[in-house]
């Protein structure tokens, strides 16, 4: 039973002081400390304090053998994604990332697998990252966020991107970033625990009733976080579809519902009773494992959750990591494991 985790998050050791590079402010910085950990920072404020499996494949191996982990899919972590700047700024510091990426996975091609970062503020740079990085850089697809500076997925601006993804068959994880309504919500840690799942339905729904996915039948997408609040909301989501068809059903061909089953999400969802609705919901062939590796809002014991559940073993083959295995086009030959 091979084992993928088609969700975790990397981030060079290093990199130069990018707010002197591209001369404004809002980047993030990383200030390493003496204990081995270093410290995000933003705007001269601390983001988030993270460990060395942050960015040393070494570690990483160490804690995927720990756990059993063939695979991970690796991306960067969705701060870095960088919509807000400059589109040519945010270009170069795709280009950047997915550089160090690349090394990374060149070192054990056999464990790891990238998601590349792109610019998709601007549509002809994501364009050309994209092509490079499936071409050039050998990656299976991208990662990006839910909303792009407050637009939706299915504006024609990111049409171009969504046809050089069915193209170039590439694997797209979006991942929520930039919460809906961050601002109003500072206090409880309410933008990660409220605000994700709603981006992530929010995201869904725009790809849905956007018709993404009657223009590019083909697209291969997943979803963070089980489809975040979308699956508990389907039956509002639906029942809108249906009694309001002239504000929801204005672009798509079917309804949010008939699309189930030609995406994927992944299985972080933390409660047994959610983890076995998403899998009656999307099917046992569009859930993959994913853990959100290595912060602390993700699973700490990889695939724990499914192999406590009362699947037949088929089931949790498919969860483990054929799901992701066709997600990414990609047969477990590919891999040797055990390096």
């Amino acid at each position: 039973m091979i084992k993928i985790d088609i969700h975790t998050h990397i981030l060079p050791k290093n990199w130069e002081n990018l707010e002197k590079k591209y001369g404004y402010s809002r980047w993030v910085q990383l200030h390493h400390k003496q204990n081995g950990c270093a410290m995000m920072m933003r705007n001269d404020v601390e983001f988030r304090e993270i460990q060395s499996n942050s960015w040393d494949p070494i570690v990483r191996l160490e804690e995927c053998n720990k756990h059993s982990v063939d695979v991970q899919v690796l991306s960067t972590v969705p701060v870095m994604f960088s919509y807000w700047a400059k589109a040519e700024d945010t270009y170069d510091l795709s280009k950047f990332l997915n550089d160090d990426l690349a090394q990374t996975i060149s070192q054990f091609p056999h464990r790891f697998i990238g998601l590349g970062t792109i610019p998709l503020q601007d549509s002809k740079l994501a364009v050309a990252e994209l092509e490079r990085c499936i071409n050039q850089l050998h990656f299976r697809g991208v990662q990006i966020g839910t909303n792009v500076n407050g637009k939706n997925l299915n504006e024609p601006e990111f049409l171009d991107f969504f046809c050089a993804a069915e193209s170039l068959n590439a694997s797209i994880f979006i991942h929520p970033w930039d919460m809906m309504g961050e601002k109003d919500m500072q206090k409880y840690w309410l933008p990660w625990i409220v605000g994700m799942p709603a981006e992530t339905s929010r995201a869904m729904c725009s790809i849905l009733l956007g018709g993404i996915l009657d223009k590019f039948p083909n697209l291969k997408i997943a979803f963070a976080h089980g489809g975040g609040s979308f699956p508990s909301t389907l039956g509002r989501i639906e029942h809108g579809y249906k009694i309001r068809p002239d504000l929801c059903a204005v672009d798509s061909l079917m309804s949010p519902a008939s699309y189930l089953g030609k995406f994927w999400v992944d299985s972080l969802v933390h409660d047994e009773n959610t983890l076995e609705n998403i899998i009656k919901l999307f099917g046992d062939e569009k859930v993959s494992l994913g853990t959100d590796y290595p912060f602390p809002l993700g699973e700490s014991s990889p695939g724990e959750l499914i192999q406590k559940m009362d699947f037949q073993k088929k089931v949790k083959s498919k969860l483990m990591g054929e799901n992701a295995l066709k997600w990414l086009g990609m047969k477990g030959s590919d891999f040797i494991t055990g390096d």
